[in-house]
This record gives structure tokens, C-alpha cells and sequence, in this order.
């Protein structure tokens, strides 16, 4: 089976060309490869399996795929962007932190005509204040009013076109790393497709916070790695076809270095979680999670080449580069608070604006960098000791299960054709998505252990990576917000997507040529009939999906409707209202 047909033919869990081994690539056995069977170059065919990535070749067909997914969300998300108007929840300090960075280079307080104290980092802002400079930003309270310097439309156009675009960058991304992960581009599509009819998803797209931001990058740090563990992998793959001999002690049982050789990959993902922490702080949960796959994956790889140490050997080559992504992801953070570091007017800036506020310097550089940890440590403190009830505030807990949901706008003004009107736009998960996913998570769970599968695995992290942090905080009363999950969601449908994989094609199929002509018939046609009813069980599922979200739409987005049918969708009234 050529890589292109396991591209398109191989499901999440089933038998890949790396099925018989990689169902773990920590789990496979280490030693010296078995006496060749097949393949070329006198590697053996199962290492080949072991060691095979999805298809590098341009594929036509994937890419048009993966644009109609990604066209469907965009049509969601820019679609009537500019309604409700004005501010709504949170905006009302972004937007506004987003035009003071244009502006000014920090974040400002127009009232008070100074700056502002702000305790999460800038670079999502940026991004809100970005589509600003693009659109165009109005501010009747403090008398602003900036045309667009690529055309002007409706402020709340330009404040919300940032959040739009990075939920359909997300879109793309978690199209074509669900296809590399499951080798389907019907899986991939899958995954792109849930997410973007998502009202979770939706919702924060369609307004000016940070928390899609978040997601964005963290998602994209994770696309990295796996494209870093393909790279890595066909590395090696083409040392064996050189002759490597993974058995001969030092450096010459391994593929040869320099510059070319460098995991650029896992580097960029190093900068890409730089940039996660850059909007929110709760993006470094994911560090450890990271740097474990990125661990993982290369001791898997060096088991699979037949490596005698593999632990050993990959400690000692890739701690220093796990080492140096690190500091690039320091760099990236920092790099962000240019507009901080190189203005004299942020926040804590100059110790000499701020006599009574022990700590700070103004000696030349180091001052710069002392002043912005002591504004880190303020900011932190906050965070600490944020404990404040709140209307919308819910427990980890609740989350999957929609138990209390955050309403960002609300009126009953209008014509709606009927005695009272009701508009609201409520930051809730599309129901059957969502009650799907504790499910999905067991079912990874329990597939993956069966199957030694990485791909379980690597999703299962991630998630708690994005989830379990917060039950330690729940200990404390911290006041939280159902959109915390937000870096946790592409995860979590991934997982869904996982299942769903597992139910069209059982783990065995491909993973091995049956003996006899009568038993390939005879397999080939039982396969063919589960690929066909797992097919329609997976197209079922998301065409409820797609028609729960239909059902939810109007309050993803504000429309104004009859108030018995808004009350209809308060499915839970007690807890989303």
C-alpha cells in the first residue's frame, strides 16, 4: 500500500502503516530491527510501517475538501459581524485595550488619559487592535472616531474581525492536523467541521475577547509538534535507506546532524507557546504536556528504528533542543511587550512615575525587564486573589455539561413580530456536541489502552493539560468562567473524532495480509461492510450535529425572535438563564 492510498484508506485507531508498532510508539519493543522481509535499501518491512507519515505530496483533493470546511466557517463567522451593536461583555475593556496599543503602544485609559492597568499579557489585544487599524474604531464615550486604513466599516467590524479570523485559522488548522493524525481526509474534515459548528466556537469568533486567541495558538504549538514527529520520523527513515546501522554505539547509530537535520518544528512550537502565553497565562499548562509528547514521540521513533538505548540516546540529543524551545518561547513572550518596553507610558514603566511602588528601577535596560517582572507580580496577585462572585461564574465540573453557560448580550427590544421579543447571544457549546464529549473521552480512553495507540494518548493530554488545572483552583473559590475551556475544544472534538474513526474501521484492517485468496475475499468484504454502516453512523452524527447547532444558531449570534421560541431553546432554564 503506497503512503497516498494509507493517507486516504487509514482511520483514527486502525491499522495504519504504522498499526502493527506504532499503536504506541513508546510501547514498541527496542533492540535491533528483525532480518528484512521486504521493502528496499534492506530495511525491514515492518520497521517501514513503523516509521511511515502521511503523504508530503501536494494532494489536490484534501486541500479542496479542507477549503470547504474552512468556507463554511468563515460564512459563520463574518457573516452580520458587526451585530449586536456596540460593545458587548468583555469588549468594553478589550476593544478599548486593543486601540490604546494601535494608539499608544500600551494599553490606556482614555477617561484618565494615562494607562492602564491590565493583568493578562498583550499580544491578544494586538490582534483585536490590528482589525481596528484595518476597519476602523469608534468610541462615542471618550470622542473617537478612526476610519480603516484598508477601508472603513461599522467599529464593532473592526474590533471583532481579529477574533473572526483566528476561529477560521483554527478551523484550518484542526482540518489538516486531524487528517495527519487519523491519515482521513473524511476524518480531518470531520474534526473542521464540528468545530466550526460549534456555538462555543462561534461565539468567541464573533466577539472581541481573548480566549480564541488562546486557543489559536495553542492549537497551532500542537500542529507543530506533530509535524515535528513526522519530520523526525522520516528522517530516520531515510538514515536506514542510507545504511544507518542504529545498533553502532554514539553518533554513528544515529542519523547524521547539521543545520538541515535541526527540529525546526519543535522549535516553531517552542515560539507558538510563547505566543499562547502571550494572550493568557493558563496557556503554560500545556509546557509540560508538550515537551512530554515531544519526549515521547522521540523515543518512540528510535524504538521503532531499532535503537538499543532509546531513553538514553534521546535524553541526550533532544533535552537540548527541548531546552532552547523553551527559551525561544521566553523570547516570543517578551518580544510581544514591545510596545511596553520601548514607550516610556506602560503601566509600572518608569519607577520614577510611581514613587510609592517599591521594587522598580530606571537603571538602563535591566530596569525595563525589573519593572516588568514586578508588573508580572502585581498581575499575578490579582489573579491570586480573584474570588468575586460573579453572575456567570461555574466549576470546572460543569463545563462539559453546559451547567452554567455565559450570556454576552441581551435585549427585548425590537419587532419581532409578536407581543415581547427576545436577543441574546450565550456562550453555549453546541448541546449534542458537547454532551458528547465525556463519552468520547472514555471511549479514547479505553481504545487507546486496548490499541497502544499514541494518537489516544497525545489527544488525552492535551485535554487535561486544558481542564484539570482548573479543579485545583476550584479549591480556592477562584472565580471562573465556562470559557476557560476554550484551548481545550479542538482537543476534545478530536477525541469525538477519534471514537467515530474507531467505529468505521476496526483496528485490524490493512494491518496485515490474510493468508489465503479466500480469506482476503472474505476479509476485504467484511471490512468494506463495517467502512459502509460506520459511515453512515458517522454522517448521522454529524448531521445532527449540524442540525442542533441550526436549532441553537439564533443565539449564538443575537437574532431577534419571538420570546416563546428563545425560551423554547433554554433548555436547561435554570441554568442558562
Amino acid at each position: 500500500m503506497t503512503s497516498a492510498s494509507t493517507a486516504q484508506s487509514a482511520s483514527a485507531g486502525q491499522a495504519g502503516p504504522e498499526q502493527a508498532g506504532s499503536a504506541g510508539d513508546a510501547t514498541e519493543e527496542s533492540g535491533p530491527p528483525p532480518t528484512p522481509d521486504a521493502g528496499g535499501g534492506g530495511v525491514p518491512a515492518i520497521v517501514r510501517r513503523r516509521l511511515a507519515t502521511v503523504d508530503a505530496r501536494l494532494d489536490v483533493n484534501s486541500w479542496i475538501a479542507t477549503a470547504v470546511v474552512v468556507a463554511i466557517a468563515a460564512i459563520l463567522r463574518l457573516v452580520g459581524l458587526s451585530y449586536p451593536k456596540g460593545k458587548i461583555f468583555d469588549e468594553i475593556y478589550y476593544a478599548r485595550d486593543g486601540w490604546g496599543l494601535v494608539d499608544k503602544g500600551v494599553e490606556w485609559n482614555f477617561k484618565d488619559n494615562g494607562p492602564s492597568y491590565v493583568v493578562h499579557p498583550p499580544l491578544g489585544k494586538w490582534l483585536i487592535g490590528l482589525g481596528e487599524w484595518a476597519f476602523g474604531y469608534s468610541d462615542a464615550e471618550h470622542n473617537i472616531s478612526v476610519p480603516g486604513h484598508l477601508m472603513t466599516t461599522a467599529p464593532e467590524f473592526g474590533w471583532r474581525f481579529g477574533a473572526a479570523l483566528a476561529g477560521i485559522v483554527s478551523v484550518l488548522l484542526l482540518v489538516r492536523i486531524g487528517r495527519r493524525l487519523f491519515r482521513s481526509t473524511t476524518l480531518g474534515c470531520a474534526a473542521g467541521l464540528l468545530l466550526a459548528l460549534d456555538g462555543f466556537h462561534l461565539v468567541l469568533s464573533r466577539t472581541a475577547l481573548l480566549d480564541i486567541f488562546l486557543l489559536l495558538f495553542v492549537l497551532a504549538a500542537f500542529g507543530a509538534l506533530v509535524l515535528d514527529r513526522d519530520a523526525r520520523r522520516r528522517r530516520w527513515s531515510r538514515a536506514l535507506d542510507a545504511g544507518l546501522d542504529p545498533t553502532a554505539p554514539g553518533r554513528a547509530g544515529r542519523p547524521a546532524g547539521g543545520w538541515r537535520n535541526w527540529p525546526w518544528w519543535r522549535l516553531a512550537a517552542g515560539v507558538l507557546l510563547g505566543l499562547a502565553c502571550a494572550v493568557k497565562w493558563s496557556a503554560l499548562y500545556f509546557l509540560p504536556a508538550f515537551a512530554l509528547l515531544a519526549l515521547l514521540w522521540e523515543v518512540g521513533v528510535r524504538r521503532s528504528a531499532g535503537v538499543r538505548r532509546p531513553w538514553r540516546d534521546a535524553l541526550l540529543d533532544e533535552l537540548p533542543w527541548l531546552v532552547l524551545a523553551g527559551v525561544l518561547m521566553v523570547v516570543a513572550y517578551v518580544a510581544t511587550w514591545s510596545g511596553w518596553l520601548l514607550t516610556d507610558d506602560g503601566y509600572y514603566r518608569l519607577a520614577a512615575k510611581y514613587p510609592n511602588v517599591p521594587g522598580l528601577s530606571d537603571t538602563p535596560i535591566i530596569g525595563a525587564l525589573n519593572n516588568l517582572w514586578e508588573y508580572h507580580k502585581a498581575a499575578y496577585g490579582f489573579h491570586k486573589q480573584l474570588d468575586d462572585p460573579h453572575k456567570y461564574q461555574s466549576w470546572p465540573w460543569q463545563w462539559l455539561l453546559l451547567g452554567r453557560p455565559v450570556a454576552f448580550h441581551w435585549s427585548g427590544e425590537g419587532a419581532c413580530g409578536a407581543p415581547s421579543c427576545a436577543s441574546e447571544i450565550l456562550l453555549l457549546g453546541t448541546p449534542l456536541l458537547w454532551w458528547s464529549f465525556l463519552p468520547a473521552l472514555f471511549g479514547a480512553a479505553w481504545i487507546g489502552l486496548a490499541r497502544r495507540d499514541w494518537r489516544a494518548g497525545a489527544i488525552l493530554l492535551c485535554v487535561a493539560a486544558g481542564l484539570l488545572p482548573w479543579f485545583w483552583f476550584a479549591l480556592d473559590g477562584r472565580t471562573m468562567f465556562s470559557f476557560y475551556t476554550a484551548p481545550a475544544l479542538p482537543f476534545l472534538v478530536l477525541a469525538v473524532v477519534y471514537v467515530l474513526g474507531a467505529i468505521v474501521t476496526p483496528a485490524t484492517d490493512g494491518a496485515r495480509a490474510p493468508a489465503t485468496k479466500g480469506a482476503s475475499a472474505d476479509g476485504e468484504d467484511e471490512a468494506a461492510e463495517r467502512r459502509l454502516v460506520g459511515g453512515v453512523i458517522v454522517g448521522a452524527y454529524v448531521l445532527l450535529v449540524a442540525l442542533c447547532f441550526a436549532y441553537f444558531y439564533p443565539i449564538f449570534v443575537g437574532k431577534l425572535l419571538p420570546y416563546a421560541e428563545w425560551s423554547a431553546r433554554m433548555w436547561l432554564d435554570g441554568r442558562w438563564i
